[in-house]
């Protein structure tokens, strides 16, 4: 056998050597933050530090617009898109017809003839080291519905990719509100528990001139400092509370840990009540508004397709190939006289290919796509029920806090009543410390719930346009 002498053979080998460890020069950072893609819809530009809020206030709809466009989950649904849309072209390009360029470098163990034989009399030339290089044409003509389910099975997939960015973005709205009605519900919450907290200040002094006039006994001072030392861990605990809900809508915005978030800006305010809807009527609308059920309906119908894909798979294929190129005789080992060392070669035909034995992978193939249409027609229907306990749990919550919101609201009214009388029979000495530190303690109990109920009544809100997808 001879050896590769020849400058190509040379540089061939040289070549698969050296880019056999690199073949992509610059490799891809994965770190690298890529623009943002065209599904994000920003109305205003708004970026990741301080710049991106307003320095003196946050309101609820500025807190919405800013999550929308910093919030990586938004961010990576929108890129779903993307990919799916990718994915979609990609199915389309096997329908298309395909050019591309190929070549070789071959060594064989007995000279070959350069080209087929045409004449008996043509002259030939044999050569162990034949190198080629051709232009290739390829277009399907007839694939048994594989290509055209695989576009429509892609397509669909990108309509629930879109269907999913759009729910990630309901879901982000209602986290976004539920986190600042409890800011504002709590915000409230201290300062109730600052105005007991001044209040028992002002009343141990009150006391405390009692006590030195012997109005008063002086166990009525240590239950009041006892009482004031209670209300004051309890101000840390609910400070606290409000520090981590700050916290919690600062990432929900997708805010560094070194952003400072402005002052919250709003109240709560009474929500005016409207006609009720029954429960299938909302669920039924729900059903067509929802965007994860509408995903889900459209990823369904899209591994249908793919399973008529798999099918397909059984039957024959037809396509047209075509290519025109030339080959050489590196080194000629046997060369009649008048013979071209290089040749022009072309070819154009229909191939066909129709499976006989695949070993069980194509039925295997269609199992495997029949059992995931059969899990998603499951979990389409868990979605279902899913749907409809979030509509009713919505419902149910919404009367309760306006149940709530209600009784809190006379309880809060005849709790600083109490604590008026109370104070008033203590202070002219018929009435006992006792009663004066529990209706203090019950009007903060009354004020707390009353707060709290008024920020469930507008979550429960927020709630139920989640649940049906709408605005209803």
């Amino acid at each position: 056998m001879k050896r590769l002498r020849t400058p190509v053979a040379l540089m061939a080998v040289a070549v698969v050597v050296i880019a056999g460890g690199c073949a992509v020069i610059h490799p891809t950072d994965p770190y690298r933050q890529l623009k943002p893609p065209k599904s994000i819809e920003r109305q205003t530009t708004v970026p990741t530090r301080e710049s991106a809020l307003p320095h003196d206030s946050l309101s609820l709809e500025r807190a919405i617009e800013v999550a929308l466009a910093n919030n990586p989950g938004i961010t990576a649904a929108a890129w779903e898109i993307e990919r799916a849309a990718a994915q979609q072209n990609i199915a389309v390009g096997e329908l298309l017809p395909r050019l591309y360029g190929t070549g070789s470098y071959v060594r064989n163990l007995d000279p070959q003839r350069l080209v087929a034989v045409r004449n008996l009399s043509d002259p030939a030339v044999f050569s162990r080291d034949i190198a080629s290089a051709d232009v290739v044409l390829q277009m399907p003509l007839f694939s048994s519905g594989r290509l055209i389910n695989g576009v429509r099975a892609a397509s669909l997939l990108e309509l629930s990719a879109k269907h999913r960015f759009a729910r990630s973005k309901e879901e982000l709205v209602y986290n976004v509100t539920s986190v600042f009605y409890s800011i504002l519900a709590q915000r409230r919450v201290v300062e109730s528990v600052e105005f007991s907290q001044q209040t028992l200040q002002e009343h141990l002094k009150r006391v405390i001139t009692l006590v030195e006039s012997q109005k008063a006994a002086l166990v009525d001072r240590l239950r009041t400092e006892v009482r004031l030392a209670d209300v004051t861990q309890r101000l840390v605990q609910e400070t606290n509370s409000l520090d981590i809900q700050h916290r919690l809508l600062a990432n929900m915005l997708g805010l560094e840990n070194d952003t400072a978030l402005p002052a919250i800006q709003g109240e709560l305010a009474p929500i005016v009540k409207t006609q009720e809807l029954d429960t299938d009527t909302i669920f039924t609308v729900s059903r067509l508004d929802r965007d994860d059920y509408l995903a889900a309906k459209a990823g369904l119908e899209a591994q249908a397709r793919t399973v008529d894909a798999a099918r397909a798979a059984h039957w024959p294929t037809f396509s047209l190939q075509g290519s025109y190129g030339y080959r050489w005789a590196v080194e000629d080992e046997v060369r009649v006289s008048g013979a071209s060392t290089s040749e022009d070669i072309g070819r154009i035909g229909i191939v066909f290919d129709l499976p006989f034995l695949e070993g069980g992978r194509v039925r295997a193939k269609v199992s495997v796509e029949r059992a995931r249409m059969a899990e998603q027609q499951a979990r389409l229907r868990q979605l279902e029920l899913q749907m409809q306990l979030e509509v009713e749990t919505a419902l149910l919550n919404r009367q309760a806090a306006s149940n709530r919101l209600e009784a809190t609201g006379k309880a809060v009214d005849q709790a600083t009543e109490s604590l008026r009388i109370e104070r008033e029979k203590y202070e002219l000495g018929r009435g006992a410390i006792v009663d004066v530190l529990d209706a203090q303690s019950a009007l903060l109990d009354a004020q707390t719930n009353h707060y709290r109920a008024l920020a469930d009544l507008h979550i429960s809100q927020a709630q139920l346009k989640l649940a049906t997808g709408s605005d209803q």
